[in-house]
C-alpha cells in the first residue's frame, strides 16, 4: 500500500504559524488529489485543504481558507500545509490522505481518499 509520512505537529500559541509536511511513499501522478483532514476531540473527522499534484489547483474549507495554504514541492514529492494565525478550534488531530484519479468535487469529501497517514496532533494553546 501507499504510505503518507506526515510531520510538523506540536503545540503552538494562538495566533502563531505552524506547518505540516506530507511526504508518499510513492511519487504520486499528475491526477492524484492529496488532502489534509482533521479530526478535534469529540468530532468526526472533517475536511480541510486539498490540492491536486499535476495543476496545482487547490480548495479549501471556508473555516481555514484565507488562514491556511495547501501546496506541493514536485522535487521533493512533498505537500505543505502552511498553518497561519491559528485558533484554538484548530486544535486537531491532522491526516494527510491521497487518492487516484477523483473529480474535484470529490476532494472535499475525506470518505473519497483511499490512502492515510498516520495522523500528527497540533495543539493551539490560548
Amino acid at each position: 500500500q501507499v504510505q503518507l509520512v506526515e510531520s510538523g505537529g506540536g503545540l503552538v500559541h494562538v495566533g502563531g504559524p505552524l506547518r505540516l509536511s506530507c511526504t508518499p511513499s510513492e511519487r504520486p501522478v499528475t491526477n492524484t488529489a492529496i488532502g489534509w483532514s482533521r479530526r478535534a476531540p469529540g468530532n468526526d473527522l472533517a475536511f480541510v485543504a486539498a490540492i491536486n499534484w499535476g495543476g496545482g489547483n487547490t480548495v479549501y474549507d471556508d473555516s481555514v481558507k484565507g488562514r491556511f495554504t495547501i501546496s506541493r514541492d514536485n522535487a521533493k514529492n512533498t505537500v505543505y500545509l502552511q498553518m497561519n494565525s491559528l485558533k484554538p478550534e484548530d486544535t486537531a488531530v491532522y491526516y494527510c490522505a491521497a487518492v487516484y484519479y477523483v473529480a474535484y468535487s470529490g476532494y472535499t469529501s475525506p470518505e473519497r481518499y483511499d490512502y492515510w497517514g498516520q495522523g500528527t496532533q497540533v495543539t493551539v494553546s490560548s
